[in-house]
């Protein structure tokens, strides 16, 4: 096998740089009618024997995790593979017994003692609950249960978050495609500075990406279409028109003809050629079509110059996706199958639990140690308006964000919006803003921050430098929501 199709994502974790997903087994098993293990995991046997022997799974995508784990376990040439796999748990606050009990669910349905990847999704960042689940799985990897520990669809700000605080992540699986470039952002800079590497998906925008749709009339997206398709024709609608799209294949059709591979090869190898960017997923059903030889094909050409200028210049004629990585799952327009989240769960706890005072007024506190000592909630609701104290990068007696300003910063604006949220407000409802920064000089990355947060609100804002109270902590911010 080229050693170019494999690439050491961790110490002791290689694995082939086109991952298989398996999230269309959810798609095959939509009926109710769930496959056989040991049949089904049969067909996974090309892909290991042709060196695709990486494959990529979550706990709600079907039967994966036990296909397979019946393939590596139990049919012949499986024990060569990795098995990648994510736990998604329902928003809100989850129990140290919940967090093992998942991954013990996963260990079995792998028939394994040690899972090789294991990426974790949150949904919500205002409740800090991501960050007490984050801190429990590192602890299940101490212990020997997680080999190396991952997320999937962080947006830059809260994987920065992460790895600013200590948690020891290894990658960061989002959607990285010619239609989607969110990831060659600020993502890219987090993960040159922190040493992570993205695992990307969407890559071919389920099957769109390819000579198949060259030339087509647009589709009327209707039952006939698999999860992964209408999904991904929200991303082609939101990027421009079907005429764009149609471009974009035309503009890839002679680059594909010229090194003798298809469309999806070049859009596959675009995102890999990205410096952080270890690998693309792509999904296969299982038993029904594959692509193995085509997809084997791309590692036997070579992008030049020009092949790049000309994708990067049709590129740049197509609208931006929205937002920062998996803000498909967090802020609409929603681009998932359905075109909100009721596939996937019915709604958002408050981050933090509302009270009383003895004079009627309602607050919030958010447990901090602060709080307590002082005699102080962290927001209070006085008619329609929520005014915020000054908030720190504390988490219950934990400094989050490390020596990290931004991180720093976003973990601040995350409590202060839960704090809104809570009493029933968002952070579009944000009037003014104060910051300190204990170092004058640090005001920039602190700005920034702030500006990638509020651009599109742009309340009142004051930054004065001021010495801080406490160890560690670099900036303060308090704030002001009015409610519409």
């Amino acid at each position: 096998m080229k050693e170019e199709m494999y690439i050491q994502l961790a110490p002791g974790l290689k694995i082939s740089r086109v991952l298989t997903g398996l999230w269309q087994i959810a798609d095959l098993e939509r009926d109710g009618n769930t496959l056989d293990p040991i049949e089904t995991a049969k067909y996974m046997k090309p892909y290991a024997k042709a060196g695709l022997c990486t494959f990529d799974m979550a706990d709600h995508y079907g039967s994966a995790e036990v296909i397979a784990g019946a393939f590596k376990n139990q049919v012949q040439g499986g024990d060569k593979v990795q098995l990648l796999t994510k736990w998604v748990p329902e928003p809100g606050k989850v129990s140290k017994e919940t967090v093992r009990k998942a991954i013990e669910r996963a260990l079995s349905r792998l028939q394994s003692s040690q899972l090789d990847l294991l990426q974790y999704h949150a949904w919500s960042y205002p409740d800090p609950a991501w960050l007490d689940t984050l801190f429990e799985l590192q602890e299940l990897k101490k212990q020997g249960l997680i080999k190396h520990l991952g997320v999937t669809n962080f947006d830059a700000a809260h994987l920065r978050i992460a790895l600013a605080s200590g948690i020891q992540l290894v990658s960061n699986q989002v959607c990285y495609s010619l239609l989607d470039q969110r990831a060659s952002g600020e993502m890219k800079n987090v993960c040159e500075q922190y040493g992570v590497k993205l695992l990307a998906f969407g890559t071919l925008a389920g099957g769109f990406l390819s000579d198949k749709w060259l030339n087509k009339p647009e589709p009327k997206v209707n039952e006939s279409f698999t999860w992964s398709q209408m999904k991904y024709k929200r991303f082609i609608d939101e990027a421009g028109s079907w005429s764009d799209f149609q471009n974009l294949l035309q503009t890839l059709k002679p680059i594909a003809n010229k090194h003798k591979i298809s469309i999806a090869n070049i859009a596959t190898k675009f995102i890999l050629s990205q410096s952080h960017v270890a690998g693309v997923i792509v999904g296969a059903r299982l038993g029904q079509s594959e692509h193995i030889g085509d997809t084997v094909k791309l590692f036997n050409s070579h992008f030049d110059e020009e092949d790049f200028k000309v994708i990067q210049e049709q590129l740049a004629g197509l609208n931006h996706i929205h937002g920062d990585c998996g803000d498909e799952y967090r802020k609409p327009p929603f681009l998932t199958a359905s075109g909100d989240l009721s596939h996937h769960l019915k709604g958002f706890p408050a981050p933090y639990e509302i009270k009383t005072a003895k004079n009627g007024n309602q607050l919030v506190v958010s447990g901090t140690y602060w709080e307590d000592m002082a005699g102080y909630s962290r927001a209070i609701k006085l008619g329609n308006t929520i005014k915020v104290s000054g908030t720190t990068a504390t988490h219950g007696n934990l400094l989050i964000g490390g020596k990290d300003l931004k991180a720093q910063t976003h973990f601040i604006i995350d409590k202060i919006e839960g704090a809104i949220l809570s009493l029933g407000g968002t952070l579009e409802d944000v009037s003014r803003t104060r910051i300190f920064v204990n170092d004058v000089n640090d005001w920039e990355p602190v700005a920034r921050a702030h500006g990638e947060r509020f651009k599109d609100i742009q309340p009142a804002n004051t930054l004065v430098g001021a010495k801080l109270v406490g160890e560690g902590y670099k900036v303060e911010i308090e704030a002001e929501a009015t409610l519409k």
